[in-house]
C-alpha cells in the first residue's frame, strides 16, 4: 500500500507553519520542511525558520540537516523525504510536507529526470537577454523550439522558461521531450496537495511585515556571525534572498534604507514566482489560510 502523505504548500509569509502544525496535530501527524533554505544549520532568522516552541509541539524533519557551504539539491531532498516518510509511515503518523520550494515536492512525489550538467555560460547569456528585452521574449523564443513547453509554462515564469532553453541550448533536444520520456510516473504515494492563498496585496503587506520582524530579531547580527565562522558570501547558501541583500549592507555595498527596500521587494517577487509555478500544478487544492475547517474536512475525507 501506498503511504499517505499531505502537502500543505504555498508563498512565502501566507501562513503555511501554523497552519501545518494545527492540522498535524489533529491529524496524528509529523512536518516534513520542504524549504530550500530551512536545510542550513546556523540560517535561523533569514529563513524563518519554525521556533522552537513551534518545533516542540509536533516533530519536525529536514531541518537543520546541512552546514551552509555543504551541497544539497532537489535529488537530495526527494531521497532523504522519501526515506523520512517511509518511517513516519511505519509508525502510524501522517506525514506533513510543508514547503513552498516547488521543485523539491515535484521531485519527492514524482521523481527527476537526469541530463547532463547544462553550461553556466549559456544559462547567463540567456539572463543577460532577459534583463535586456523581458521574459516574454524568452518565452517567445521557447514556442519556437518548444512549443509544447511554452505552452505549460507561463510568460513571466522566467526560472522555467530559462531551464528549458538552457536545456534545448545544451542538448538539441527540447525539454517537451525529456518530461515524455520520463513521464514523471514515479508516484510512490497517494498525496493530497493543498496550497494556501491569500489576496494578493494582504500577502504583500505580510511579507513587509516579516522582513521588518526579521531585522528586530538581529538578521543582521546573523550574517555577520555566519562571516565569523568563514562561509563566504559567494555560497549558493548565501546568495538567497535575504543574505545577499544583508551581505552587501555588511559589506559596504548598499545603505540600510536601499537593503530593506529591496529585500521587501525581492521577496515579494519571489512569492509571485512561488504562486506562478503552483498554479501549474491541476492536482493542488486552493484554500486561504483562515479556512481551517475546510481544510480539515478535506483531509479527513482524503484519510478515510
Amino acid at each position: 500500500m501506498k503511504p499517505d502523505v499531505i502537502i500543505i504548500c504555498g508563498p512565502t509569509g501566507v501562513g503555511k507553519t501554523s497552519s501545518a502544525i494545527k492540522l498535524a496535530q489533529e491529524f496524528n501527524g509529523e512536518i516534513i520542511s520542504a524549504d530550500s533554505m530551512q536545510i542550513y544549520r546556523h540560517m535561523d532568522i533569514g529563513t524563518a525558520k519554525p521556533t522552537r516552541e513551534e518545533q516542540s509541539r509536533i516533530p519536525h524533519h529536514m531541518i537543520d540537516i546541512v552546514d551552509p557551504d555543504e551541497s544539497f539539491d532537489a535529488a537530495c531532498f526527494s531521497e532523504m523525504a522519501r526515506n523520512t516518510i517511509g518511517d513516519i509511515h511505519s509508525r502510524n503518523r501522517i506525514p506533513f510536507v510543508v514547503g513552498g520550494t516547488g521543485l523539491y515536492i515535484k521531485a519527492m512525489l514524482h521523481g527527476l529526470f537526469r541530463i547532463h550538467p547544462v553550461d553556466k555560460e549559456s544559462r547567463e547569456l540567456l539572463k543577460e537577454e532577459e534583463r535586456a528585452h523581458g521574459s516574454v521574449h524568452l518565452h517567445n523564443r521557447l514556442k519556437q523550439c518548444d512549443p509544447k513547453a511554452a505552452e505549460k509554462i507561463h510568460p513571466n515564469d522566467l526560472f522555467r522558461i530559462i531551464r528549458a532553453l538552457e536545456i534545448y541550448q545544451s542538448t538539441g533536444e527540447p525539454l517537451s521531450r525529456f518530461h515524455r520520456n520520463h513521464g514523471f510516473k514515479d508516484q510512490p504515494f497517494n498525496s493530497l496537495q493543498i496550497c494556501l492563498s491569500i489576496e494578493r496585496e494582504k500577502l504583500y503587506d505580510r511579507i513587509n511585515q516579516r522582513v521588518d520582524e526579521m531585522i528586530q530579531a538581529g538578521f543582521a547580527d546573523e550574517v555577520k556571525g555566519l562571516f565569523k565562522m568563514g562561509y563566504s558570501e559567494n555560497l549558493k547558501s548565501m546568495k538567497s534572498i535575504g543574505y545577499r541583500h544583508i551581505s552587501s549592507f555588511i559589506k559596504g555595498e548598499l545603505p540600510w534604507d536601499e537593503t530593506v527596500y529591496t529585500l521587501k521587494r525581492d521577496t515579494r517577487r519571489f512569492a509571485k514566482r512561488q504562486l506562478t509555478w503552483f498554479r501549474a500544478d491541476e492536482a493542488i487544492k486552493w484554500f486561504e489560510p483562515d479556512k481551517l475547517k475546510d481544510i480539515r474536512g478535506l483531509i479527513k475525507q482524503f484519510l478515510e
